[in-house]
């Protein structure tokens, strides 16, 4: 798939730990990083969107079906993690990046309108 943009390269992989957040400053976005047990990588916004605090790499991960998830530390609405949706208050949805690792590093694709 093309993105239009550009991809930064944010950390090692082997500086995540499984299940616990990590907020990163990706150019002037500051993003929750997150690696689940499986492997599977994650980048979204850190920014809560019901109180505009950067808490969500603070999140509690977990899953909802075969669907991974993360809940806000403020008030616990769940958000799908590859989407962004809002499964708890439809009116709100975090923002989601691509997110890729080469070579043992990650990097995040940051688009133009970014």
């Amino acid at each position: 798939m093309n993105h239009p943009g550009t991809w930064i390269r944010v950390c090692s992989l082997d500086e995540l730990e499984p299940l616990w957040g990590e907020a990163a400053l990706v150019g002037d976005e500051q993003l929750a990083i997150l690696l689940l047990p499986n492997g599977g990588l994650y980048a979204v916004d850190n920014r809560d969107p019901v109180t505009g605090s950067f808490v969500m790499s603070r999140g509690i991960v977990g899953s909802r079906g075969d669907r991974f998830t993360i809940a806000s530390p403020l008030h616990k609405q769940v958000y799908d993690l590859e989407t962004g949706e809002c499964f708890t208050t439809a009116e709100y949805s975090l923002r989601t990046y691509p997110v890729r690792v080469e070579d043992g590093e990650v990097h995040v694709h940051l688009s133009e309108a970014a």
